[in-house]
């Protein structure tokens, strides 16, 4: 189970994090100050720090974590400045988040940041979808038995959307589980990779435009399959 420290000086805001973690099968824990983190921060896979700590400069926390290994670094900054980005990025984060974007927002980003530095441990499940099989190890699309060419974005995009196939996946969700981005303009990125995997999947409704929000998995996956009489 991959372990999540947050180091943040509120603590009412490190319990719902934490909490929210929990829920979303994290093994999370809290600090409060950087020097708890530089001593407990071994056992986790991921440390998502404030840069507004009470003890040790956040850019000084993240060098420091940096230099201590490979363990993925997700700083939160309680503004949106492009400078303060850029500087914890150079001092070796692998992401900065705003303090106000919503849970789900900052678990995608978790999620991005875990696949790329950490891709070995975190091959998810194969999915099967009535007669679509997704394999992640081997980045394959099956319908009905036959191989569909996809490229590894389409593939991303496709299992993201599979993974809770009753669910709808906002634009901005799908931009930061696969692209990694935080992008304001995504409608012609994720609408063209949207339409090449229709085409492939061809007419069998299998992903489904909710307007002004994003995607789902189409009915297709919920049709009962038939049998020979």
């Amino acid at each position: 189970m991959r372990r999540v420290l947050v180091v943040e000086q509120d603590t009412s805001a490190a319990a719902e994090m934490v909490s929210y973690l929990r829920r979303q099968g994290f093994t999370a824990d809290s600090v409060s100050t950087g020097k708890s983190a530089l001593r407990v921060h071994g056992d986790a896979d991921l440390v998502m720090f404030s840069l507004e700590l009470p003890d040790i400069d956040g850019l000084e926390l993240c060098r420091s974590l940096r230099h201590g290994g490979d363990t993925a670094l997700i700083a939160v900054t309680e503004v949106d400045a492009g400078l303060e980005r850029v500087l914890v990025l150079y001092a070796g984060a692998d992401d900065c988040v705003v303090k106000s974007w919503g849970f789900r927002e900052v678990s995608a980003r978790i999620e991005a940041v875990l696949r790329r530095v950490q891709p070995r441990q975190m091959l998810p499940a194969a999915i099967s979808l009535r007669d679509l099989h997704l394999d992640p190890r081997r980045q394959e699309v099956r319908l009905g038995g036959r191989l569909i060419g996809v490229t590894s974005k389409e593939f991303e995009l496709l299992y993201t959307l599979a993974a809770t196939p009753e669910t709808v996946v906002t634009r901005k969700e799908l931009m930061a589980r696969v692209w990694g981005s935080n992008w304001g303009h995504t409608s012609r990125t994720i609408d063209t990779h949207v339409s090449s995997l229709r085409a492939k999947l061809g007419s069998g409704g299998w992903i489904i435009t909710v307007r002004g929000v994003g995607y789902r998995m189409g009915y297709a996956w919920q049709v009962p399959e038939t049998t020979a009489g």
